[in-house]
């Protein structure tokens, strides 16, 4: 109702604008005499120009604030500059009242207007994921909207399931792709090595399909940070999420060791995959298909489907089989969990395992 009310009073304000610039006492009295169309083409520019205002403000309907701040606090500070250039060439012309040096005057602080304009809001729309206009009046702080940022690197663009784990909603922050992460992700993808080059060819896909997903905010770092001088990419991404406050987020051991080494926080989707594994307990009883022979004498082996491996005692001679199996102990590495059952009976069939 806010808005109606101040588009309403808006249009109203333009007509009153409209019929005082169409009206005898602004416009030249010969104008309105010889040309009289032009009173009102004025007040029908005026109220069209209104409504075309109205009119993009409706289309436009997601506005962003730091865009708009920027671009406020842009115009104002290159304007005060052009001005603040056009007191000082003052003393460059040395009769001011000459009409040449006026408008030469004019002419320089206007093209100096122009680019001091450009500049301030083109640096201030770079610069605005460190620091936050507010109207109307300015606070320097770092932007941190909702929750923390989550930095991605390249190994788990390559691995894939993030784009399914974002798709679930378990991530309600911002995405971040530095551009020297898509740069490594080019790199692979050109490379002679057939089997590099698919990985680095899935990762670009897999950024693709975050990209065109509208539910996903995601967001490309382009800014070479001074920290990132002569750092390898593990050291950048360390650094980055220092200066964004925000969470990496990999698959990589070492980059979860170091992040870890300077207080940055960090998900590892190994880690959340191996927290979702179903848990066994000494005494529960499930079945498994063996398919390869353990490392101790009678041993086999056997996988669940979400990649969980179980030794089953005695089942060396059911390879190929489908058994049921009587957990013992259940072992924790870094590598993921693996069970250790007994072989208690051969099932029917050679179906897929279950847990």
């Amino acid at each position: 109702m806010g808005l109606i009310i101040l588009r309403f009073m808006f249009v109203i304000v333009s007509i009153g604008v409209g019929v005082f610039v169409s009206s005898k006492w602004y416009l030249p009295e010969n104008v309105l005499q010889d040309k009289p169309w032009i009173s009102w083409a004025a007040f029908g520019g005026i109220v069209l120009l209104s409504l075309g205002i109205i009119g993009l403000d409706l289309a436009i309907r997601r506005k962003q604030l730091d865009v708009i701040s920027s671009v406020y606090v842009g115009l104002i500070v290159g304007l005060f500059m052009a001005y603040v250039a056009g007191l000082a060439l003052t003393p460059l012309f040395p009769d001011p009242n000459e009409r040449l040096a006026v408008q030469i005057r004019g002419a320089v602080q206007l093209v100096l207007a122009v680019v001091f304009c450009y500049t301030c809001i083109s640096l201030l729309m770079q610069t605005k994921d460190d620091f936050r206009f507010i109207i109307p009046y300015v606070e320097f702080a770092k932007e941190v909207k909702g929750s923390r940022p989550c930095i991605l690197d390249t190994s788990v663009i390559i691995d894939g399931r993030i784009a399914d784990v974002v798709e679930t909603h378990l991530f309600d922050g911002q995405l971040v792709i530095p551009k020297f992460v898509i740069g490594e992700l080019q790199g692979i993808a050109d490379s002679s090595d057939r089997e590099r080059r698919g990985r680095g060819r899935r990762g670009l896909d897999i950024l693709n399909r975050l990209r065109t997903n509208p539910a996903i905010d995601l967001q490309m770092f382009e800014r070479e940070l001074p920290e990132f001088a002569g750092q390898p990419v593990d050291l950048k991404l360390v650094a980055l999420a220092k200066h964004l406050k925000g969470k990496l987020v990999t698959n990589d051991y070492n980059l979860n060791k170091v992040a870890k080494l300077h207080d940055v926080a960090v998900l590892n989707l190994n880690d959340i995959a191996n927290a979702l594994k179903p848990v066994f307990l000494p005494g529960e009883r499930f079945e498994v298909r063996v398919v390869k022979p353990g490392e101790e004498a009678g041993q086999g082996v056997g996988y669940l489907a979400d990649g969980t491996m179980v030794v089953v005692e005695g089942g060396r001679e059911q390879i190929g089989k489908t058994v049921g199996i009587l957990v013992t102990s259940v072992l924790q590495t870094s590598a993921g969990r693996m069970v250790f059952g007994k072989y208690e009976s051969a099932k029917s069939g050679s179906g897929e395992p279950r847990a």
